[in-house]
């Protein structure tokens, strides 16, 4: 009997260890072994009708991306990793840091070939390097290198393809193999694979690419860009549509897209898709298949309708009236909707509407101060790799993400919040107490004038003036110290270059943010000089002062001017009686030169500057 019990509690035994050796993993989902209460599997329903749904799109299809001609996911992808051979590329690794120790961050750009093609889109990005403060035309002071050759389109069907690129620039002696260089590119590949290949060994350059694959993307080394067409505003561009701080009203479009339609190859299958959710009401998806030189030998049942319908509606005022934008890809990853999109301030409702607000002014932001211009995006992206050289003085994500924006918040000025005006808000302080008086003296009689003695009188009477400073820019020598009236505050004599811009250099006896720039005819009382202290202590971030102009556009003579006639807007605050932060507005723009041919050109350049700072004007650009 013993023995009976005892082979039985061995059976059962090992039935229990096999059924968990070889089925544990499914017993351990109960909630008897698991000790936690058992969930409610809740499968996917299935619905009455699922035999009459028709599929739009077949496991093979997705695969191929509607084209049984193209090549698998798989094979694409190493074809595409194969395209770069220096993928494992680092800063560390393929940048020589030693050239930019003596000079700093310089960039240079090779000189142009008589008959070498250049695109109206590369040429505008050479003028921006060329136009940016860290350009220069000596190779020896360079840390950075751009090429002169065309490398944005590298389609080698495309009129613009160079061709030979390896060639010529192994040529350079500068080359170095890519190292320290940065190639631009957006667009790259052929039909009907469209890869990233862009018919040269870049090496170890840099490249700031549209459409970039994971894959093929160096993180910490290459830069992606938009795609941007040719006829992106080389400076200022058109400004966000958030006009005013409210939310739009429900719009008659939810949702809209108009583009090209592939018919065959990569990206052929995505476009093709988006005819079903078109429904001619508040849903609008319209293609066209008139694109190519052979459209109508591939076109389907579908393309005379598409294209009647493409033509019926206007894409500005479908964007202007639209909830959301489609940014579908195209034969490249990248699509010229994304800018589009990111203009329109009303793209972004898919959050709480007590942030819809938030996130619209903060894509208008973005649009403005990186994205509106090919000015913008070049120089964003210098801005980005002369961070990766000075990581300890570069900015924090709060300076690219709010007002005025990375590139007018120079880190050379300083990374401190505090010491930016615009941020003193954010960042809980207050601005200078003091401020510090700035008079130009002129007067070619080389005398102290009553005017000036009066106006150095008042303005020492300020409680709130800290030191006074007289720019002297006569032929004839300042008096003596004997000469100049006794004042409460410190009076210091400099002598001038007799140049307009002399009033502007950030002269190191400045000892205060604030800067009261002053005539010598200019008359004020302390009483005034007081006032127009008290009114920039609560606005810091703006020009305060007396003598005011409104800017014009002078159709008849094709340039800029201002008048003093009464109106009832106001753009201008002459630089004869100012209160601004002078000394800062210099650090953060470098020495802007002024323009001879106008005399009083400077305090238009100087609104110009403070507006983009502020984001409340449009900035003075040419109609």
């Amino acid at each position: 009997m013993q023995t009976r019990k005892k082979y039985i509690f061995l059976t059962l035994l090992a039935s229990w260890l096999l059924l968990f050796f070889f089925g544990g993993d499914q017993l351990r989902r109960f909630a008897f072994f698991s000790g936690r209460k058992a969930e409610v599997r809740r499968n996917w329903p299935r619905w009455t009708d699922q035999s009459l749904l028709k599929s739009f799109a077949d496991p093979e299809e997705l695969e191929n991306d509607g084209d049984p001609l193209l090549p698998s996911p798989r094979a694409q992808q190493a074809a595409r990793l194969s395209v770069y051979k220096n993928s494992r590329c680092r800063m560390e690794t393929c940048f020589d840091f030693s050239r930019c120790e003596k000079h700093g961050f310089k960039v240079f750009t090779y000189p142009r070939e008589r008959d070498q093609p250049l695109s109206e889109s590369y040429g505008k990005i050479l003028t921006s390097i060329e136009r940016s403060r860290y350009y220069t035309p000596n190779p020896e002071e360079a840390c950075l290198f751009i090429l002169s050759i065309d490398t944005l389109d590298r389609d080698h069907l495309s009129r613009q393809y160079v061709r030979n690129v390896d060639e010529k620039i192994r040529s350079f002696p500068l080359w170095n193999g890519g190292r320290n260089h940065l190639i631009f590119n957006l667009y790259s590949g052929t039909w009907p694979n469209y890869t990233e290949d862009l018919g040269f060994d870049i090496g170890q350059a840099i490249l700031a690419k549209a459409s970039f694959y994971t894959e093929s993307f160096r993180p910490g080394f290459d830069i992606s860009i938009p795609l941007f067409s040719k006829d992106h505003p080389q400076r200022g561009g058109e400004r966000g549509w958030l006009y005013q701080d409210s939310i739009h009203p429900k719009k008659k479009y939810l949702l809209v897209f108009k583009g090209k339609r592939y018919l065959t190859g990569i990206g052929s299958g995505t476009r093709n898709a988006l005819h079903h959710i078109h429904n001619g009401k508040d849903i609008i998806s319209l293609t066209t298949c008139k694109h190519g030189k052979d459209w109508e030998k591939h076109k389907d049942t579908r393309c005379d309708k598409d294209n009647v319908d493409y033509e019926k509606f206007d894409y500005q005022e479908l964007l202007h009236n639209s909830t959301f934008c489609i940014v579908p890809r195209g034969r490249r990853l990248g699509s010229f909707r994304f800018l589009e999109a990111l203009q329109i301030p009303s793209a972004v409702r898919c959050i709480h509407w007590e942030r819809v607000l938030a996130f619209q002014q903060q894509t208008q932001f973005l649009w403005d101060a990186y994205f509106s211009s090919v000015d913008k995006i070049v120089h964003t992206t210098l801005e980005i790799i002369k961070a990766r050289l000075l990581p300890h003085r570069s900015r924090s994500r709060f300076f690219w993400n709010t007002l005025p924006g990375g590139l007018l918040a120079l880190p050379d000025f300083s990374t401190y919040l505090g010491d930016f005006p615009f941020y003193y808000l954010q960042h809980g302080s207050s601005p200078s107490k003091k401020f510090t008086a700035f008079i130009r003296v002129v007067s070619p009689s080389g005398s102290l004038s009553q005017s000036i003695l009066r106006l150095i009188q008042a303005v020492s009477g300020s409680q709130y003036c800290a030191q006074i400073l007289v720019l002297w820019s006569c032929e004839k020598p300042p008096p003596p110290s004997g000469k100049w009236p006794q004042t409460t505050v410190p009076l210091t004599i400099i002598q001038g270059r007799r140049k307009l811009s002399d009033r502007f250099f950030p002269y190191v006896a400045i000892q205060t943010d604030a800067v009261l720039s002053l005539d010598e005819h200019t008359s004020l009382s302390t009483s005034e000089v007081d006032f127009a202290f008290v009114v920039w202590r609560s606005f810091p971030e703006r020009i305060v002062g007396f003598p005011t102009q409104s800017h014009f556009w002078d159709t008849e003579q094709r340039r800029w001017g201002y008048t003093s006639k009464w109106t009832n807007e106001l753009s201008i605050v002459l630089t004869a009686a100012q209160q601004d932060g002078l000394n800062q507005l210099v650090d953060w723009f470098g020495y802007m030169p002024l323009v001879s041919s106008q005399l009083r050109l400077d305090p238009v350049l100087f609104k110009d500057q403070v507006s983009v700072l502020r984001k409340k004007y449009p900035r003075l650009e040419k109609p």
